[in-house]
């Protein structure tokens, strides 16, 4: 299993909701974390109590929807000098529910892929050599298991395009111990998810980030959090390393 005690992690999306609990769960493995929101104020409490679990913790904000503002981000995180060895892509906006789907508006589709695909994709290309160069290290994008809805169709097809791309990078690193996958916590009561959702936000714990704990130099797979709902971590892993191959 893959060892993060020690190692530095970016979390997009960290004040609330799944990002939050990815948080905490990170750091009880012992994970160095920087924690992106929208803005300094919102992670200020997952900061404090990520710290007091003793690991070493920073923020940084940037609207995903400014991509000068990822790419400010992004220059902040490199004068840290740290080696940040896993990427959780887990910040995402589902910008409206369109009953009238035919008349959904452009400015759905430019939000939601700025937000969905383009922030996570920049975040992406700018670690990924990184760890190529280095030999290791793991990144998960959060991906969406809508389908058939076009109520929801920028938030979806925005998705869709970030599945695509996450999977054409995964081939150029499979077989190494740089690690590329999907992500998917499933249908949770959290402010994307709504509080008719059927789960949990604690159901996506562990397989969420099972995907960063596996080991096995598989890339381009679809590991959902309900998938694993209810197991162990080292029972997690076990079944994403058994249970779900890389489509190449």
């Amino acid at each position: 299993m893959y060892q993060v005690k020690g190692k530095w992690a970016l979390i997009t999306g960290a004040a609330r909701g799944i990002g939050y609990l990815t948080a905490k769960f990170m750091a009880g493995q012992g994970c160095n974390l920087i924690l992106h929101s929208r803005k300094l104020s919102h992670t200020e409490k997952v900061l404090a109590e990520v710290r007091q679990m003793g690991v070493q913790a920073c923020a940084v904000e940037a609207e995903l929807n400014d991509l000068d503002a990822v790419q400010r981000m992004l220059g902040e995180i490199d004068r840290m000098n740290v080696d940040v060895d896993i990427v959780l892509n887990n910040a995402g906006l589902q910008i409206a529910y369109r009953t009238d789907y035919c008349s959904t508006p452009v400015s759905d589709y430019e939000i939601s892929f700025r937000v969905n695909t383009i922030a996570p994709v920049m975040i992406c290309y700018h670690f990924l050599p990184k760890m190529i160069a280095k030999g290791t290290g793991r990144i998960l994008n959060t991906t969406s298991g809508i389908a058939l809805d076009v109520c929801q169709a920028g938030y979806s097809a925005s998705k869709a395009a970030l599945d695509k791309i996450t999977i054409d990078l995964g081939s150029k690193v499979q077989g190494t111990d740089v690690m590329i996958n999907l992500t998917d916590p499933g249908w949770c009561r959290t402010d994307l998810g709504g509080q008719h959702a059927p789960n949990a936000p604690e159901s996506a714990i562990p397989g969420i980030v099972a995907g960063v704990f596996a080991d096995d130099k598989k890339s381009g797979r679809f590991l959902g959090a309900q998938y694993f709902a209810g197991l162990t971590l080292e029972e997690a892993v076990t079944k994403a390393e058994r249970d779900f191959d890389s489509p190449y």
